[in-house]
């Protein structure tokens, strides 16, 4: 359903102008008025099969905004194709919004006599069966993530499939650039139909920074159309949500004080998003939790999943009045989730630009929301880092401290119930996400390692530290540092008890596999080639249990 709808025009005033099963579609949708982005590009663009670049903010209704004007054309017969070949391109920076764009494009098809077969392509599922379904179907349209596409596209009998495109959409350009696939798109634009062919370019993004616009040069033709919904007097929606920060003494707090927390918000609150440094510990929240410190209903989302309980959550939490998600950054942009009370990130985001698009989960379509961010002593650099994002502190933080040695007892009972290979994914992840960059912290490699130790033992209630495989610590760059306990490969592997979660495959990420070729989140961590930012400083080396 949509939110406030004043001073919105109705999609019934397109009635003669949209074709009438599109606008059945939306009504059983439950869809009644237009958003800003989506009645301007319906009435702005000379025509449906303009080129376009339109400028919107995530959560605004884009993805229907450029469904629509594309399906009308290919069900009216404007776009015209062989039967079986792709019409409509869509591009797209992760799963899960390849999978929504799907979701919406079968539903907005359903009142069809013969609906459009609309396909994704992803990375991380299996490759055989999509391809063979792909294959042996009518694709009319394809939702595709760049690295799948590309693999696509390298294999003529596929390609071929891509030769009669008429609309090529690229939606969050400016989030597929900033994370890598700049080289990736380029390369699938000399691989389908030259633009002299003919076909439509629809350019969707949030901002337009000169990479986007090296792109939008090749995807659209000169004199193309520019539509944009953002008010540049406006503040951007994180400036409008309150938000706090809680400062612990140490990473041994953590988990007390996250339980205290919630404990508190969950009077006010009643769907929440906890984000995680990294995966692994977003599973260790998750196990905590189900434990039953919260009357809330638990959710998880990470790459460590399968792509089928992944997509089984998605579905879930959107559809649920209630519940706390724990999440990865698998969900940190662009995935719409409604009615979101409040977001809470436990420890440092990737960046600045990651916390802002975090918090950006809550205060959607029109909504009020809240943020709070859980740091330790050592990582409130972040907010020095970061002092122009209006973060204050939370009103309630000494009620938050008085209650956190009430939640001791059952955060350590509930602990010893978890697995010893989770807390161990969660221990080495941690150490992993640190390891490149521990001067902001005030640590060195040794510090880390008992800051870490401290963490596994008065925090997740291990006995001792959890053991560590010595070739891990050497792609950390902790060779030789004090503080290990090393254990080998099979007896690791001994150690490691059956998991109810379903694993995604080591390679398995929250976004298509980036350029390099290498995971986001793999199990073990890069070997300290390259570099990124995290809290505003520039993070280089292994980031061991990623996102």
């Amino acid at each position: 359903m949509q939110g406030p709808s004043e001073g919105l025009v109705p999609y019934s005033s397109m009635a003669g102008k949209l074709d009438q099963k599109l606008l059945q579609a939306l009504n059983v949708m439950g869809f009644e008025h237009m958003s800003p982005v989506q009645h301007k590009v319906l009435t702005e663009l000379p025509n449906w099969r303009s080129d376009c670049l339109v400028q919107a903010k995530t959560g605004t209704g884009k993805t229907v905004a450029f469904l629509l004007p594309a399906l009308h054309c290919l069900i009216q017969g404007q776009s015209r194709v062989r039967k079986g070949q792709v019409a409509v391109l869509i591009i797209t920076p992760t799963r899960e919004l390849a999978q929504q764009i799907t979701q919406q494009c079968d539903q907005l098809t359903s009142q069809l006599g013969a609906p459009l077969e609309c396909h994704f392509a992803v990375g991380g599922t299996a490759r055989a069966s999509a391809h063979s379904r792909f294959m042996n179907g009518s694709p009319s349209i394809l939702v595709a993530t760049p690295g799948r596409l590309k693999d696509y596209l390298s294999d003529p009998a596929t390609a071929e499939k891509l030769n009669d495109i008429q609309t090529l959409i690229l939606d969050e350009a400016d989030r597929m650039l900033e994370a890598g696939f700049l080289v990736e798109i380029k390369e699938i634009l000399k691989l389908i139909p030259p633009k002299s062919a003919g076909w439509q370019g629809m350019c969707f993004s949030a901002t337009v920074p000169p990479k986007v616009r090296d792109v939008v040069n090749v995807v659209l033709k000169p004199g193309y159309s520019s539509i944009s919904t953002i008010d540049e007097n406006e503040a951007p929606t994180h400036e409008r949500v309150p938000q706090y920060h809680v400062t612990i003494p140490s990473v041994v707090d953590t988990f007390t004080a996250l339980t205290s927390l919630l404990n508190l918000e969950i009077q006010k609150a009643s769907k929440i998003i906890v984000f995680g440094v990294t995966a692994n510990m977003v599973a260790l929240f998750h196990d905590l939790f189900v434990q039953g410190l919260t009357p809330l209903q638990t959710f998880e989302i990470h790459s460590r999943l399968s792509q089928a309980a992944r997509t089984r959550t998605t579905t879930q939490f959107k559809e649920a009045e209630s519940g706390i998600l724990f999440a990865s950054d698998v969900i940190g942009r662009g995935m719409d989730f409604p009615n979101v009370d409040l977001v809470v990130q436990v420890g440092l985001p990737s960046s600045g630009e990651q916390y802002v698009h975090r918090v950006g989960r809550t205060a959607r379509a029109g909504n009020d929301g809240r943020a709070i961010i859980l740091l330790t002593t050592a990582e409130s650099f972040f907010l020095r880092k970061n002092s122009h994002l209006p973060i204050q502190p939370h009103p309630e933080t000494a009620a938050i401290f008085e209650k956190i040695p009430n939640c001791s007892s059952a955060v350590e009972t509930a602990m010893h119930a978890i697995d010893e290979t989770t807390k161990q994914r969660a221990y080495s992840s941690y150490i992993g996400f640190f390891a490149g960059s521990i001067k902001p912290l005030g640590l060195d490699k040794a510090g880390l390692v008992r800051h870490a130790n401290d963490l596994a033992i008065r925090g997740m209630a291990c006995p001792e530290p959890p053991a560590m495989d010595k070739k891990i610590v050497g792609k950390m760059g902790l060779k030789g540092v004090p503080g290990f306990n090393y254990a080998t490969p099979a007896e690791l592997a001994a150690k490691k008890a059956p998991k109810n979660r379903p694993q995604a495959k080591a390679n398995g990420s929250g976004n298509d596999t980036p350029p390099t070729g290498k995971s986001r989140d793999a199990l073990s961590p890069p070997n300290g080639r390259g570099g990124r930012k995290y809290g505003g400083v520039e993070k280089k080396g292994g980031r061991g249990g990623g996102r």
